[in-house]
C-alpha cells in the first residue's frame, strides 16, 4: 500500500507500525472518512495556516497514504500556495465547516488528516515532531522534548 520512498515529515529511521481502521466525521454528519491502512508519520505543525484551521497554536497531523482514505459526502476545497512552492488543498464539510483532510502538491500519494477528527478515539496518536516551528507561538505547549524544524524536516542527504 506504501511506496518504498519515504514519506515527507516522516524523521529519518522511523518504520511505521500504527496501523488504523476507523471511522470518523464532520461536525454536522454529513461527510464521513473511512482511514484503513498504515499511518505514513505522525506530526504537529506550527505554521500559520494549521493555526488558523485549528484554532490553536498547531494542528496535530495524520499522514497516510492517499489509497487508505475513503470520503462519503460531498466537500468543498480550498486551494492556497503553501510556504514550500507547492498548492495546499483542504477538503472540508460544505455544511458545517469541518476539516476532512489535506493534500499537498509536494506530496500528491498522500493525504493529510487532523487528528481531531477522530475525536475520542486516538489514543494511538503519537506524534513525532513539529514542523514549522518558526511560527508556533510560545503560549501554546508543546513537549519540550518533541524535535523542532524550523519549516521541514531536512531530507537525508544521499
Amino acid at each position: 500500500m506504501l511506496a518504498a520512498a519515504a514519506a515527507p515529515c516522516q524523521p529519518a529511521g522511523m518504520k511505521p507500525t500504527t496501523f488504523i481502521d476507523q471511522k470518523a466525521s464532520c461536525d454536522c454528519g454529513a461527510v464521513t472518512l473511512h482511514a484503513q491502512g498504515r499511518v505514513v508519520s505522525m506530526f504537529q505543525c506550527g505554521c500559520r495556516n494549521c493555526q488558523k484551521v485549528s484554532g490553536s497554536g498547531h494542528s496535530s497531523v495524520v499522514l497516510l497514504p492517499a489509497d487508505a482514505i475513503v470520503v462519503t459526502g460531498a466537500t468543498k476545497s480550498f486551494v492556497r500556495p503553501a510556504e514550500s512552492g507547492a498548492s495546499f488543498t483542504r477538503r472540508f464539510c460544505p455544511e458545517c465547516g469541518t476539516t476532512i483532510y489535506a493534500q499537498s502538491s509536494r506530496a500528491p500519494a498522500f493525504r493529510i488528516v487532523l487528528a481531531g477528527l477522530f475525536a475520542g478515539e486516538s489514543d494511538w496518536y503519537a506524534p513525532t515532531q513539529l514542523i514549522f516551528s518558526r511560527h508556533h507561538p510560545d503560549w501554546d505547549l508543546i513537549d519540550a522534548q518533541l524535535p523542532r524544524y524550523q519549516t521541514y524536516r531536512p531530507e537525508k542527504q544521499a
